[in-house]
Order: structure tokens, then sequence, then C-alpha cells
């Protein structure tokens, strides 16, 4: 899964239409920061926007259904999974037991079945249904995947995380999908332009290959919404982490990133969502650590501009997040006491996550310019690491709660320095089960207990310094600092180290990371 999403994101690269121009001294007109521009903007044809706003309702619920049959059909027959073997009985027994909460990688919960909500979504996102309409089909495809295509017994987070999670990831990809294609190109662009656009967005190149968009040529791009102004920011080097707290060494190894703002960021007026969106992933090359360590969007839903001056921006809206940070352990150590941290430094996923933000722009002189934002959101349902609970693939606790964003950028005008500072901060409850034994309690059938985690609330908190040097066209090195942190207060649970029993412990988790990189700006 995480292989096919990095080849996603290539693909996209390669085939968005770019100048052989120097482009990153590019500015916006609209108004927005200054920033370097990928292509210049288009607005879309109208009679591409009409065509692509004509729903095919019965063509959406047939895809959305059929991607629940195929995958069901791969995990029963080819995989053999032990919950692929569905019966009339078993889903009886999922409608009459109802949801629990289940105990997967939090990989599994927390991006791969949001990737699978993105296809159920993009079923409907591709036959003419909006942001919100889509949504439903992301939600009905979960509801019919828990129900009906698994013996086990349908989960709680999966049918909160799977159509949230999906909506923000499948409109990113749909997005991108709509840069890729041209219904102008023929030949040999043409294939590429649509296998590439096949891969971004499965669901709309199905529909492209059943409709004949696929191969038809036109007078016009076919682009929903045209060329909006879109940033994209390639990095790779090294990167070397170590936890603080406890002595337990350090590792270092090849690291790379991709960051991608799509739309004007400080448009008057907005009602449609993602018309403005970030989206950034981070991978590693290091031994003992996660491939991918961090996946974050933030779409904008809807947002009015309350400032507009020649020297100052200030906008307000809506936002949708998501977000995802893996980390795994340095180095293996002997658990000495239980007091001390687990050996992962920290986990955290919020596929559902949305709220308020502020984004302000600065620009006194000619000579430097500055922005920054401020975001404050309610998580629905997030997944942090727990420093007790273990059960199955599971190392963390369901939680609900809170989320501060913080950024400050600060750059020369004519973009050869840039700093960044950002903080991003969580608060969240897990709303455990009370139970005071490490042993996880199991029914009496043997199954597991449906067990949210340890009765805990939790906070954690990732500060990023960044400094960006131009030294030649439109190639930069980049040197980072990051810091993460987690405390974890456990309720009603005692300890005993050493004879002495500790009461509702307190466990604090340290890790501290830098980068050295080079970043292409396209």
């Amino acid at each position: 899964m995480l292989r096919f999403f990095v080849i996603v994101i290539l693909c996209s690269l390669l085939t968005v239409d770019t100048y052989s121009a120097d482009i990153f001294t590019d500015t916006l007109q609209s108004g927005d920061k200054l920033r370097h521009n990928v292509v210049m903007a288009q607005a879309p044809d109208s009679a591409d926007v009409a065509d692509h706003n004509r729903k095919h309702f019965w063509r959406a619920a047939a895809e959305t259904v059929g991607f629940n049959l195929g995958l069901w059909s791969f995990d029963r027959y080819v995989q053999k999974g032990h919950f692929a073997y569905i019966s009339w009985n078993s889903v009886r027994d999922n409608f009459k037991y109802g949801f629990e909460w289940d105990n997967d990688h939090l990989g599994t919960n927390m991006f791969a079945h949001p990737y699978n909500g993105s296809l159920f979504f993009n079923a409907g996102r591709s036959n003419g249904f909006n942001f919100w309409q889509s949504g439903l089909f992301a939600t009905a495809g979960s509801a019919i995947w828990e129900m009906f295509m698994e013996c086990e017994r349908p989960s709680t987070n999966d049918i909160i995380a799977t159509p949230a999670g999906g909506m923000a990831i499948g409109e990113v990809l749909y997005r991108t999908s709509d840069l890729v294609l041209n219904d102008r190109s023929a030949g040999a662009q043409r294939v590429g332009r649509e296998i590439a656009g096949f891969l971004i967005s499965p669901m709309r190149g199905i529909n492209r290959l059943v409709t004949g968009r696929a191969w038809k040529v036109k007078s016009t791009s076919g682009r929903e919404f045209g060329i909006p102004p879109i940033t994209v920011d390639v990095s790779l080097g090294a990167r070397m982490i170590s936890l603080r707290k406890y002595d337990e060494g350090s590792r270092a190894g090849a690291a790379a990133a991709i960051m991608v703002e799509y739309g004007d960021r400080y448009a008057s007026r907005t009602r449609r969502p993602f018309d403005y969106f970030t989206f950034l992933l981070e991978l590693n090359a290091i031994h003992t650590q996660p491939l991918l360590s961090r996946v974050e969007i933030v779409g904008r839903l809807l947002s009015r501009e309350i400032v507009d001056s020649p020297k100052a921006n200030v906008s307000i809206g809506m936002y949708q997040h998501f977000d995802y940070f893996d980390s795994d352990s340095i180095k293996v150590r002997e658990w000495d006491n239980r007091l001390m941290p687990s050996v992962v430094p920290y986990k955290l996923g919020t596929p559902a996550s949305a709220g308020a933000g502020l984004t302000a722009r600065f620009m006194p002189n000619s000579i430097w310019s500055a922005d920054g934002y401020i975001h404050l959101n309610g998580v629905f349902l997030a997944g942090i690491l727990s420093d007790y609970y273990r059960y199955y693939n599971r190392n963390y606790n369901w939680a609900s709660g809170m989320s501060l964003k913080l950024g400050l950028f600060w750059q020369l005008n004519n973009a050869r320095l840039s700093v960044s500072l950002t903080d991003q901060f969580y608060k969240l409850y897990t709303w455990g089960n009370n139970y005071s034994s490490y042993e996880i309690l199991q029914t009496p059938d043997g199954k597991h207990a449906n067990i949210r985690g340890d009765n805990s609330d939790a906070t954690f908190n990732h500060f990023n310094a960044t400094l960006n040097y131009r030294f030649w066209k439109n190639l930069y090195i980049s040197g980072s600092v990051d810091y993460y942190s987690r405390t974890t207060n456990y309720h009603d649970m005692n300890i005993t180290v050493e004879n002495a029993t500790v009461c509702w412990p307190i466990i604090d988790s340290r890790q501290l990371g830098t980068h050295i990189m080079l970043t292409c700006k396209f």
C-alpha cells in the first residue's frame, strides 16, 4: 500500500505540465504570499465543468459495491485471510452484536483504511458528485465492508476513520489526477498521462475507460479545476534521530519529503472544499524505523478574507486535517521497570479532525515578507501510543480531544533565504476501560475484549525549525530540527516497582531529530 502511494505521488510530479524556464521567482497575482509556481494558473473551461457535474448514481454505486466484492475476493481466494470466510451467520452476528474497537496496526487503521475510503469517495467524485455527496459513498462503502464482508465484528474506529480520512486523501488524489490528465494530448504522451491518472485515482481511471474519455481527443483539456497555483517541493537527504530522556543511542539514514501547496491561500471568499490544501509526506530509510514517518493533509473547507491590502492579507476559514506520525524503537533495551516509557517513542494518527484556522501575510517592504497560521481543531478520532496496552498488532489507545497548530514563515523576497517555525500540539483523552492489570481482558468465548485502551490522557507535541538557502537556480540546502514529546497520564493504574507501589503513573518520552536535505522547488 505504501509503495503504491509513493508511486502515485511520483507519477503526479512527472506528468504535470511544467515550464523549462526558471520559475522560482514567479509570484501570484491574486495576493497570495510570494511563492514559486510549477505552472501558470489557468481557469477551467465552462464546458469541462458542466461535463464533470453530470451525476451518474448507479455507476458510482456499482463501483462502490464492486470494489468491496473485488477486495473481498482477493482476501478470500488469494490471501485466504481468516476474516474473509464470511457466511450468512457472520452477517447476522455483525448486526446482532454490533461494533467494537479493533486491534490492527496503526498503519492499517490510520492510513490503509482511509486510503480505501478514498476509493469509495472517488467512486462518487468521478461520477459527478461534489465533495460532501462523495463522502456519503465513502461512508456507505465502509459500512458495507464492516457489516457484510468480514466475519469479524464491525469496527467502530474503521466506520469513522475510513470515510473521514478517505475524504481528505480522496480529494487530494482526485485534484492531483485532474492536473495530470489532459484531453488535448495524444499518442505516447496521452498514454502516459492516462496511466498516471489511473494510478493516482483508480476510480476515475475506471470511469474514463468505461466512458471512452481515456482515448477521446478534445479541444479542451477536460480538467474540472483548470490549473490552480501549485507549488511542489521535493527533498532528499539524511536524518538522524535520538531519544533524549534515556540513554538509548541514535540512528541515522536517508530521508525524503514531498510538500505540495495547491490553490490560492488568500482567495477573497471560497465555499468549495479543498480549493486550497497542503500535503506533506516524509519517508525514512533508517534501520528499525518505518518507511513512512509522516503524512499531513490540511484542506480548506470554506474561507473569507478579512484584510486585503498591498502590505497585509488575513483570511479565516474552516479546515479538515489528516495527521499521521509513526516511529519505532531506536535500539532494543531491557524494560528495567514499568515506569520507563515504551521502547517506541511515539505513534499518532488523527484521521478525523476539523476546526477553525486563520492565515496572515505581511509584506512591509520589497526586501522581506512573513506569513503564518493558527489552527484550532476538534479531534474526533485519534490513536496515540500506549506504554502498556499490547494485544495482537496494537500498541496504542483510541482517543479524542483537540489540537493546536501554529506556523511562522519568514523569507527574503528574492527567495534566497527563508526560515520556518511550526508547532503541533495535541491533547487527547483515551476514555479507556478501567483495568489495573497488564493482561488484556478476555471474553468467555476467547475473543479479545472491546477495549479502547488505557484509561489515560496524553499530550503530544511536534516542534520543527527549518532554514532554507538557495544556492543555485531552484535548488536549496535545508537544515531542520524536529523535537517530539509525549506525556501520558495513566488513571486507575497501580504499578509495583522495587516493592514500592506507584499510583497513576506519568510517562514521558522525548525524541530529537535533525535533517540535512537538498530541496528542489519545481
